[in-house]
């Protein structure tokens, strides 16, 4: 009660937020029971007819279901992978400028993107790769036929990712600038007195001191293998490409929305919010037993 005292302003300044995460993050999970029923918007959820685990079984049973699933786990697994990689060339390429100045200025031009929203950049990477886009001008030059980049499958998914990475990049080369920053200056100090050079001080202390945020950043990501990016899929994509592009989230989108089948559309994002919690249960246990990472 005495720390309760001293501390409860600071309890005070949690209100707002828990009042806001009540109603906008717990509140809707009520609809959850959409799932188990035959949904009728005019029914409600109290007279809706309960049908048990059939909406599931509809769903798995859908011919595009499994395409889905696959094109989710494909591009997030791609995105993961390039979003710990490019960062990292980047974090290490840009410790080895000496102009500070010259790094500051880089620095701020790759981290841009990422306050930009989707609309903005959807609206440029659209224009970009159109087919009388700049992009098909310099193929065009080279005489080389245009490609429909938009329109193909194997194309919009390398641009979906490439995308993604290049719009988020920044933000994890920061956080990788930050752990080279923490590394014991003295390190680099006797390295150099044994005659290391640039490369093997990177290959021997660099990296070895960014290990335990490197696998702090990769285990953690694999909580969110199953969030292939909504809002930018859903900009950039159309029905010429759903069969390359369509992801769980965006499925569940069309299921509902357009569709109007509110049962099965719950019943997948059910799917998809119970293995995030397995999946992101998991690689936090990892997370604290291989790195010692706890949230509390």
């Amino acid at each position: 009660m005495r720390t309760l005292k001293t501390e409860y302003p600071l309890h005070l300044m949690l209100v707002p937020g828990l009042i806001v995460t009540l109603i906008y993050a717990y509140g809707p999970m009520a609809g959850l029971v959409m799932a188990f029923q035959q949904f009728e918007p005019l029914s409600g959820f109290f007279h809706s007819k309960f049908i048990g685990l059939d909406n599931f079984r509809y769903v798995f049973e859908l011919p595009d279901f499994k395409q889905v699933l696959w094109n989710t786990i494909l591009i997030s697994v791609f995105k993961m992978m390039l979003f710990l990689l490019v960062p990292l060339i980047l974090a290490l390429l840009l410790n080895e400028v000496t102009k500070r100045w010259f790094s500051r200025i880089i620095q701020s031009a790759i981290f841009l993107p990422f306050f930009l929203s989707w609309t903005v950049l959807g609206g440029v990477i659209i224009e970009l790769f159109a087919l009388n886009g700049p992009i098909n001008g310099l193929i065009a030059a080279l005489h080389i036929k245009p490609i429909m980049f938009m329109l193909d499958n194997q194309w919009f998914r390398g641009i979906i990712v490439a995308s993604d990475v290049w719009k988020g990049m920044g933000y994890n080369m920061i956080v990788m600038l930050a752990a080279i920053t923490g590394i014991n200056a003295t390190l680099y100090e006797a390295a150099e007195v044994d005659g290391a050079g640039r490369w093997k001080q990177m290959l021997h202390i660099t990296l070895p001191g960014m290990a335990p945020i490197l696998i702090l950043l990769g285990v953690l990501s694999l909580g969110g293998i199953l969030n292939a990016g909504f809002e930018q899929i859903l900009i950039l994509y159309n029905p010429t490409v759903y069969a390359g592009a369509d992801v769980i989230d965006t499925f569940v989108y069309r299921l509902g929305m357009f569709s109007q089948q509110f049962g099965p559309a719950a019943a997948v994002g059910l799917f998809k919010s119970v293995i995030s919690l397995v999946l992101v249960s998991l690689t936090y246990y990892a997370a604290y037993k291989y790195n010692n990472y706890r949230i509390f």
